[in-house]
């Protein structure tokens, strides 16, 4: 017989994307969670999950018990809750957000979606955030759209805008409005480790026989920004991130863009708890996308 347990440990461990994490969620030894979920695919019999060294993976039959399992934890909360009238239900939305969204892009976003979720944001990498969204781990992620993603009926494209260097705003280079990669070349610079062109921009700067100094590297797009208006260094970055105290410069030949997008679950409208909610916000998120950044062109400009 399938217990709650059984759904409880199988939801652990695809929310989590591994059994250490999720034994460590739920509160039990690994060993007892993977003795659980082996009973469970006894009791379905078949596997639920592809299990490898680097990273846990739910198999044909594990994403269609999936839904089944959420359907089954929503009725055993529902049934929890019964007769607390006081009690409002609210249900979760799992949002995954590369590390280079704009903050206050973000803030804005999840504001929005905050009116009809309760809210739980993941960090990642594009890659990382993929990953989690085809195994049910996130339901939502805010990403780069590839080629050809923004018309799909489970994506949403939200603004495209150029990447560019930015400098502070009493730099020599300032006032110029572009320069060739050459004129960087005595420049010293802060790698923004988010970067989604980080590989890319440095083979550019690599063919142009540009080996600059770095005076800091580091994951956090505020620090790197910070550190260029305290002018210390120069730094590339999408439009958006710039900040009081920067100055965008376009570099011939780098034209790098990124369109910022919402990925959806490929099965976000079967789900019954989120789907009604979800379709709701969609316009005014649309709206917002496209009036922020129009905000932010004009201020670049």
């Amino acid at each position: 017989m399938i217990k709650r347990s059984h759904i409880r440990q199988f939801l652990a461990v695809v929310d989590a994307g591994s059994f250490t994490q999720a034994a460590q969620h739920i509160r039990v030894t690994q060993p007892a969670l993977s003795i659980g979920v082996a009973e469970l695919e006894r009791q379905v019999g078949a596997p639920l999950f592809i299990r490898s060294r680097r990273q846990i993976r739910l198999t044909e039959a594990g994403g269609r018990f999936l839904l089944i399992a959420r359907d089954l934890e929503r009725g055993f909360r529902a049934a929890d809750g019964f007769g607390r009238q006081t009690e409002t239900m609210v249900p979760l939305l799992r949002i995954g957000v590369i590390r280079s969204a704009p903050g206050e892009f973000l803030q804005r976003l999840v504001a929005e979606f905050a009116r009809s979720f309760s809210i739980e944001i993941v960090e990642g990498s594009d890659a990382e955030l993929r990953a989690a969204l085809a195994g049910g781990r996130i339901q939502a992620a805010l990403v780069p759209l590839r080629a050809g993603e923004g018309g799909a009926q489970s994506a949403m494209a939200l603004y495209e805008e150029p990447l560019v260097m930015l400098v502070s705003d009493s730099h020599a280079l300032a006032g110029r409005g572009e320069v060739t990669p050459e004129e960087l070349a005595p420049e010293t610079m802060i790698a923004r480790r988010s970067c989604e062109w980080l590989d890319a921009t440095s083979r550019f700067f690599t063919r142009h026989r540009v080996r600059p100094r770095f005076s800091l590297r580091s994951d956090s797009d505020d620090r790197c920004l910070r550190m260029v208006a305290a002018g210390i260094g120069i730094t590339t970055a999408p439009l958006s991130l710039a900040i009081e105290g920067t100055v965008p410069l376009r570099i011939a030949g780098y034209d790098f863009r990124r369109e910022l997008g919402l990925l959806l679950a490929p099965d976000w409208m079967a789900l019954p708890d989120i789907v009604d909610r979800l379709a709701a916000r969609l316009p005014a998120i649309e709206a917002l996308a496209r009036d922020w950044h129009h905000a932010r062109v004009e201020r670049a400009a």
